[in-house]
């Protein structure tokens, strides 16, 4: 055999177990499951699954149900139960009290990300700590309710107030457009008490905006601080839909849970 052969088959065995070796690399990638929050849809997070899927991240953004918390983490944690390989568990909102309680008996999680959430202790309530400190303003914006069969309330933002309230810092036709097609949840999902959370056990990390105006920044830092998180960042003027307005920082903190995780 040449020289000159012989320096081509090895060239291509190099290069096919490189190839080889990329492929189980993304292979390894933990699943990022995505969960909205009230007010929100799946739709919200476009731009973080969009940007994570570029970079060899599988996705899945759940249709979040909230109609109480525990059964929304009973939901979650069944897609979570089926989804195979690690698991990075991310919530926005009223959805970082779900992923607290949806990990449940699923040993697959490795990380939780909190995006403008809510990560409540163990008795503790969406609504309680929407108020502990100062500076939300959602209650005035918030639409009669929709009285349910059950005795239940389902409670929207009015869709005028929806942009300067919710997404301030997204364009006007976006932010009209979420008003329009934004879930509602009850008053239950809010007034439940949370049960014991699973940042006691998994690792966490934190993003949210300084202009939110539906859960005040000062409680996103305590409950953060609170959860040990190993990363919190307070993106400058962003509002409560941080994930919409800066996905790629979001995705670029997500990426950071799933690499420090992922090992």
């Amino acid at each position: 055999m040449t020289k000159f052969k012989f320096r081509h088959i090895a060239a291509v065995v190099a290069t096919t177990a490189l190839t080889l070796s990329s492929a189980v690399f993304a292979a390894e990638k933990p699943t990022v499951v995505l969960v909205h929050g009230a007010f929100a849809e799946s739709s919200s997070w476009n731009g973080v699954a969009a940007n994570l899927q570029q970079q060899g991240y599988p996705v899945v953004a759940v249709a979040n149900p909230l109609r109480s918390l525990s059964a929304d983490a009973d939901y979650v944690a069944s897609v979570v139960k089926q989804t195979s390989g690690p698991v990075v568990l991310v919530g926005h909102s009223y959805g970082g009290a779900v992923i607290s309680n949806a990990v449940q008996n699923n040993t697959n999680v490795t990380a939780l990300v909190y995006v403008a959430a809510f990560a409540p202790e163990q008795g503790e309530t969406v609504l309680e700590l929407s108020g502990r400190y100062p500076g939300s303003t959602l209650g005035p914006t918030l639409a009669t309710p929709v009285i349910l069969k059950d005795g239940d309330k389902d409670l929207y933002i009015q869709q005028d107030k929806f942009g300067e309230q919710f997404a301030a810092d997204v364009p006007t036709a976006e932010a009209s457009l979420m008003a329009a097609t934004q879930r509602p949840v009850t008053e239950l999902a809010l007034t439940e008490p949370a049960g014991l959370p699973a940042w006691h056990t998994v690792p966490s990390w934190s993003i949210y905006g300084s202009a939110d105006k539906n859960i005040p920044p000062a409680a996103m830092k305590f409950m953060a601080q609170r959860a040990k998180a190993k990363n919190i960042v307070e993106v400058p003027g962003a509002s409560h839909v941080v994930m919409t307005s800066h996905p790629d920082k979001v995705a670029a903190l997500i990426a950071e849970a799933a690499t420090a995780t992922n090992k």
